[in-house]
């Protein structure tokens, strides 16, 4: 009996030994070979901000127009160069942007350009993903005022031929205020261009917060 009560004591003692001792090799900081603490290895990556006002040169992806485009549509675009800090690349070309379609404005008659607002809310490169807040972009139509123009002076130019042929010079007059009118009723019930961008399309926007991002250490 006392020596079973013995043998428990020590294996009781040393399950206790062993115990610390790999705590301790969890624990412990590693150590060289002469007794002095040894080097942690440095983080793999380490953070960039890249600030407010950054311009981002853009390729879109996908297709926003003034006809077919809803607001809350989903709008996607490339870096289309490398965004640099301290001469060091920190966004690669080709990261992806995405975002929506926050206005829509078709085209109007006489006034009122067609236009697409849309910004972009998060960037994803390779593995990561970051949430961004950049400048809304709306760009518009061309103007058509000058097509205007043509249209009303052809109109106006056939009124007067046809006003001389009716009667002289007070036929030609007119013949002018009916062409006059009947070009201006051309351009009124004419709307003016819509606006398409493609995939493919250039774009630029900034940034309206700095942006941190987690890069390699070279």
């Amino acid at each position: 009996m006392k020596q079973l009560l013995i043998l428990t004591v020590g294996v009781a003692l040393a399950g206790v030994a062993c115990g610390t001792a790999a705590s301790d090799a969890v624990d412990a900081s590693p150590v060289s070979g002469n007794g002095a603490a040894a080097t942690r290895p440095r983080a793999a990556y380490r953070d960039v901000t890249i600030p407010a006002g950054t311009t981002l040169p853009l390729t879109l992806t996908s297709s926003v127009s003034s006809d077919t485009s809803a607001v809350e549509d989903a709008v996607t675009a490339d870096l289309s160069r490398p965004i640099t800090i301290d001469g060091r690349d920190v966004l690669p070309a080709g990261a992806r942007l995405s975002g929506v379609v926050t206005a829509v404005d078709g085209s109007g008659r006489v006034k009122g350009r067609a236009m697409v607002a849309f910004r972009f809310t998060s960037l994803r490169t390779e593995n990561m993903r970051y949430d961004v807040q950049t400048a809304s972009l709306s760009p518009t139509a061309p103007a058509t005022k000058g097509e205007d123009a043509t249209k009303i002076g052809i109109g106006a130019g056939a009124g007067a031929i046809i006003g001389g042929l009716l009667g002289g010079k007070d036929g030609a007059a007119k013949g002018a205020i009916v062409g006059g009118g009947a070009g201006t009723g051309v351009v009124l019930a004419t709307k003016g261009k819509e606006l398409r961008l493609g995939p493919g399309a250039d774009v630029t926007t900034h940034l309206t917060v700095p942006l941190v991002v987690r890069v390699p250490r070279s």
